[in-house]
């Protein structure tokens, strides 16, 4: 049986149990050579991982950058399965002290890959104890308090440690200085999700048409993990109100009622630059404001609909706040007032 077949069957299975997790993890692809897009990582990664096996050592230290849902977690399973080891998973908010940290060492294998995602919300000392994790594969662990205190020292086998962040700018030095493969996931293009839905669609057992996928993939806002969170609203769109298979027209219908435009600005994105361009002239306006004004929190606004709306010619930030561009205006059929402050007419720096 083919890593695609057993993929398919999982599939079935998980289906008729309804569970979603399971469909999202064999959605999920299994190696390198699946993989579609982001070449450069790729070809950089593979070598990093030949290379580790050729010495049979555990390879250096992975950090994956990007916006949330282009495959970080994704890649630090890839790496898992290219080297045959086992992969730990855990959290930087689930580390708070630093003997949690010290419990996962500890439990560690030799060659292990252990996943820290959002590692850049790690508590302080357990990031001070990982420094010497990653360099010297030993931590202190300290029992006792007051002048009493002693520090044993633990060794531990030697590992992978595979760091996924959303803001690589809140690492400190030290611990980006000690990973030796730092990767930046770039947003996907139209043709490589129309690709990923291909695949999606194949593997759900969905009946899609060229123009269908293209639909999904064009509202995918180059985020492979909304491709196939559409594909899978516009699977049941299909299997309910139609025959089945997905064209056009009916992924257009589907992701209307879904809230999902053509350019791919969902419900909140739409909200920001509503309550940007109608309620405060286009701005400037402080981020707080914009997400107290939509009814989301303030990380929602910077890391979910932020990124989409700069990268595609919506919003401009500037040192005094949110500022509305042309684009903005002209999507929402509104005119853009006189006194609007444009983009182009902002300043770097404001002593204010």
């Amino acid at each position: 049986m083919t890593a695609e077949e057993s993929s398919i069957r999982s599939l079935v299975e998980a289906a008729a149990d309804g569970d979603e997790r399971v469909i999202e993890a064999a959605l999920r692809p299994k190696s390198l050579d699946e993989v579609i897009g982001q070449e450069r990582v790729r070809e950089q990664l593979g070598l990093v991982l030949a290379a580790a096996r050729g010495r049979g050592r555990p390879p250096d230290h992975v950090l994956l950058n990007g916006p949330p849902g282009l495959g970080k977690t994704t890649m630090a399973m890839i790496i898992a399965a290219e080297m045959n080891v086992p992969l730990r998973l855990t959290s930087g908010p689930a580390i708070q002290h630093a003997g949690d940290l010290a419990a996962i060492l500890s439990g560690l294998n030799e060659g292990d890959v252990l996943f820290l995602d959002e590692i850049h919300r790690m508590s302080r000392p357990a990031e001070e104890m990982l420094y010497m994790a990653m360099e010297d594969f030993r931590v202190d662990v300290v029992v006792g308090k007051g002048p009493g205190a002693t520090a044993i020292p633990l060794d531990i086998p030697p590992f992978t440690l595979v760091g996924a962040t959303t803001r690589a700018g809140l690492l400190p030095g030290p611990l980006r200085d000690r990973f030796g493969f730092t990767a930046h996931l770039e947003f996907y293009e139209p043709a490589e999700l129309q690709l990923i839905v291909n695949r999606s669609a194949r593997l759900l057992g969905v009946t899609i048409e060229p123009t269908g996928a293209a639909e999904i993939a064009s509202r995918s806002r180059g985020t492979p993990r909304i491709a196939n969170r559409l594909l899978r609203r516009v699977r049941d769109f299909a299997q309910v109100r139609a025959d089945g298979i997905v064209t056009e027209p009916l992924a257009h219908d589907a992701l209307a009622l879904f809230e999902v435009d053509e350019i791919g600005l969902d419900r909140l994105d739409r909200a920001v630059l509503d309550a940007l361009c109608r309620r405060f002239g286009g701005g400037p306006v402080g981020l707080s404001t914009l997400a107290v004004a939509v009814g989301e929190e303030r990380e929602t606004v910077e890391e979910v609909a932020e990124p989409f709306l700069v990268r595609g010619g919506f919003l401009a930030r500037t040192p005094r706040g949110r500022i509305a561009t042309p684009a903005a205006w002209q999507h929402l059929g509104l005119a853009i007032p006189v006194n609007a402050a444009l983009p182009e007419q902002s300043v770097l720096f404001d002593d204010e």
